[in-house]
């Protein structure tokens, strides 16, 4: 981000620029930035935009080729096209000598890092990756967004607050507009206020069901299932994030056998390391036997439900009944 930042400050740019990465806020953070250094305003003629993975390449080397039109650079900007995963030598190819006034701005959630094209943006530009941010930069960003408006946020909140969000930050972009304007004209925002306003994710749903599974309290779980389906949460997508949760304590629960701990967890379950303890603490209530059980049948009824022989609905409730 610094060097992008140092780019546009020194009108110095890169002939090719890949922002790749988790953190999709960012990305599209740092593609608007350099849309608006690079090109002019209402500038629609050397402007240009491709998406997905049905691009025609042909056509981008084609326009590629064009000089511009009453302006020192075309622009091209290409988004989740998937080249960097495979396709992508036709246009690594064309980036070893391409024309000088065009530039080109690549956006992709993932990229191999092998690929003829990956290198050859190295070679021509820059690599940016935008990972998911931890949780001391996250809350430097959420205090420092609600400083502008003259709100204060103590520490154990602002933790409550990422709890309910996640590490998302256009989620928490989102979640902090209502906090803002729901606390308008007050001095702080306290934990009552993020209680009453802030969305609780389905993630922290499943979370909590599976905390009541192995308590069990089965009731407050099919209430939380409940409450998922009134959200227009489809049955199976439940199903799905039942089995990673449980999936994840699995990996959990053996990680810390080994002797791992919460922060070498972290990046091995995919969680950021404020959350892995949460899964230490859960994954203790069970024992592995238990989990792995738990997956299988979370397999039985994804199988129940695409074979005709139960209803999606009752498969999860019969679930969450029986399970662990």
């Amino acid at each position: 981000m610094r060097q992008i930042n140092e780019d546009i400050r020194q009108q110095q740019f890169r002939q090719v620029y890949l922002l790749y990465g988790q953190e999709r806020y960012l990305r599209r953070q740092y593609r608007d930035k350099l849309r608006k250094a690079l090109c002019q305003e209402g500038d629609t003629m050397n402007t240009h935009f491709f998406e997905g993975k049905d691009i025609n390449l042909g056509e981008i080397v084609d326009l590629a080729e064009t000089l511009p039109f009453f302006s020192d650079r075309r622009v091209i900007f290409i988004t989740d096209s998937g080249l960097f995963k495979s396709g992508g030598e036709k246009m690594a190819e064309y980036l070893t000598n391409p024309n000088e006034s065009t530039f080109f701005v690549f956006t992709e959630s993932e990229v191999d890092k092998r690929s003829k094209l990956y290198k050859a943006v190295q070679a021509k530009g820059y690599a940016a990756e935008f990972a998911e941010q931890d949780e001391r930069t996250l809350k430097r960003w959420v205090a420092g967004i609600l400083g502008r408006e003259n709100l204060k946020i103590a520490e154990n909140t602002v933790q409550l607050f990422l709890t309910k969000t996640g590490t998302d930050m256009e989620n928490i972009q989102m979640e902090l507009e209502k906090l803002i304007c729901y606390c308008c004209g007050r001095e702080a925002v306290t934990a009552e206020d993020v209680e009453a306003v802030c969305t609780v994710r389905v993630a922290n749903h499943i979370f909590d069901m599976i905390n009541a599974i192995a308590a069990g309290q089965q009731r407050q779980a099919l209430e939380l299932y409940y409450d998922l389906l009134a959200l227009k949460e489809p049955p199976m997508r439940i199903l799905f994030l039942i089995a990673r949760q449980c999936n994840m304590l699995l990996q959990t629960k053996e990680l810390a056998a080994r002797g791992f701990d919460s922060r070498a967890i972290a990046p091995k379950i995919g969680v950021p390391p404020f959350a892995a303890g949460k899964y230490l603490a859960q994954a203790a209530k069970f024992k592995a036997a238990a989990l792995r059980e738990a997956v299988e049948k979370c397999v039985e009824a994804e199988e129940a439900v695409k074979t005709g022989r139960m209803n999606d609905r009752m498969s999860v409730e019969i679930l969450i009944l029986s399970v662990l």
